[in-house]
């Protein structure tokens, strides 16, 4: 049956009003202005979380011996400078090398992540009181220090239900992975026992929030460190953490070198 030309028209500015409606209600203000970072985030990441160590017992909860560099594509000049590794040397200036952003998210310990302003997520170690700023606008950040320069960004899942639900956030938002890419930082470790990133290293990370069904929430970080100085091919790791109530057994230590 025909359906006529006056009611197709109606349907059409219901349709359009309504899009209108909803675009003015996700942008808070005029129809297309940007929303901000914090406004637009698919998951809420903020919070204290506590490292689960799941993976790398060895390398992570204690310092392994020079050259013990299992499961590290090092290239020549990469063995080289591990096999060089004296950490009673790096006592008076260098001792937080293993605590920049190639390595920071795989020492145990806890994590603070806050909202600094709008546009701009921090997140606080107590490993090694580092602090990382973690950019959604383009930034004239000189970096060189241990935690360089990183840009963030919303990775958001092709589907609603790309993750099945498990990314959801406390508003019922759909899933998504919170990307930070990494540059301008000062040569450091990727672990404890003097294996190097140079400072032309990229490090990626993805940060993916999940509402397991015994009522845990757990962030788990992959993250990739492209380096070729120092490495034969990229070297990912994926890094847990648990989600806490409040701020028990947060407590910022220096760097070690040991």
């Amino acid at each position: 049956m025909a359906v006529p030309a006056s009611s197709l028209a109606a349907g059409v500015l219901i349709l359009l009003a309504a899009a209108n409606l909803c675009a003015q209600g996700r942008g808070g203000g005029a129809p297309g202005a940007p929303l901000a970072a914090k406004a637009a985030a698919p998951v809420d990441i903020t919070g204290y979380w506590v490292s689960l160590v799941t993976e790398d017992w060895r390398y992570r909860m204690s310092t392994a011996p020079k050259g013990d560099f299992a499961g590290v594509p090092l290239n020549p000049a990469g063995r080289d400078a591990a096999n060089k590794w004296d950490p009673t040397k790096e006592e008076a200036g260098d001792q937080c090398k293993a605590y920049g952003a190639g390595g920071i998210m795989r020492m145990p310990g806890r994590l603070h992540i806050t909202w600094q302003d709008d546009n701009t997520l921090k997140v606080e170690t107590d490993a090694g009181a580092q602090t990382r700023i973690l950019n959604f606008r383009p930034t004239q950040a000189p970096g060189g220090d241990w935690q360089g320069v990183s840009v963030a960004s919303w990775d958001l899942p092709g589907t609603p239900m790309a993750r099945g639900g498990f990314g959801r956030g406390p508003a019922g938002n759909i899933g998504g992975s919170l990307k930070v890419v990494t540059t301008k930082m000062k040569p450091g470790y990727l672990r404890k026992n003097g294996v190097p990133y140079s400072e032309n290293a990229v490090v990626t990370e993805y940060f993916d929030r999940f509402n397991v069904p015994n009522g845990d929430t757990l962030l788990m970080v992959i993250t990739e460190v492209d380096d070729p100085m120092y490495l034969t091919t990229p070297f990912w790791t994926s890094t847990h953490f648990k989600k806490q109530n409040d701020a028990s057994g947060w407590n910022p230590v220096p760097c070690s070198p040991k």
